[in-house]
């Protein structure tokens, strides 16, 4: 499984990070890498993308977060995956979905972040969805701008 984040401005991809672009042009988000084989431990992550949202570009208002099966297996398939946002500054654990058992999909469209007056907000989608990388997905994305 990868994980993929798509920065938007006024509903338009400017950048991505995932396993081929690990820092977005900015360094404001960075992905640790990709995890061919998975299974990190009990509790651990395979893959993270780390956003420091003080540094994002101003004209970057979204950021949607996504996990895909690059070779085409469906969450049916998969055992013991799950995807999940945690605030790094305090640990808390603010999105978690369960990706095993779940269905005939091969991908998530898991959260997005979207600037608001002062700050962020963050919104927890777990949207199932069917591509193999982001660029596939960007159908199901888009009506979540």
């Amino acid at each position: 499984l990868d994980a993929s984040a798509v920065l938007f401005a006024d509903k338009q991809p400017v950048d991505v990070v995932f396993f081929r672009h690990l820092q977005s042009d900015d360094g404001s988000v960075r992905h640790t890498g990709d995890n061919l084989v998975g299974g990190v431990g009990q509790g651990g992550d395979d893959e993270a993308i780390l956003v420091d949202l003080q540094r994002v570009p101003v004209h970057i208002d979204t950021i949607v977060f996504t996990v895909n099966s690059f070779t085409g297996q469906t969450f049916q398939e998969v055992q013991n995956a799950f995807c999940r946002i945690v605030d790094e500054t305090n640990g808390q654990e603010l999105a978690r979905y369960t990706l095993d058992g779940g269905g005939q999909y091969t991908a998530q469209i898991m959260a997005k972040v979207s600037r608001t007056g002062g700050g962020w907000q963050m919104t927890a989608l777990g949207t199932p969805a069917n591509g193999r990388t982001f660029q596939d997905l960007m159908p199901a994305i888009l009506p979540h701008l």
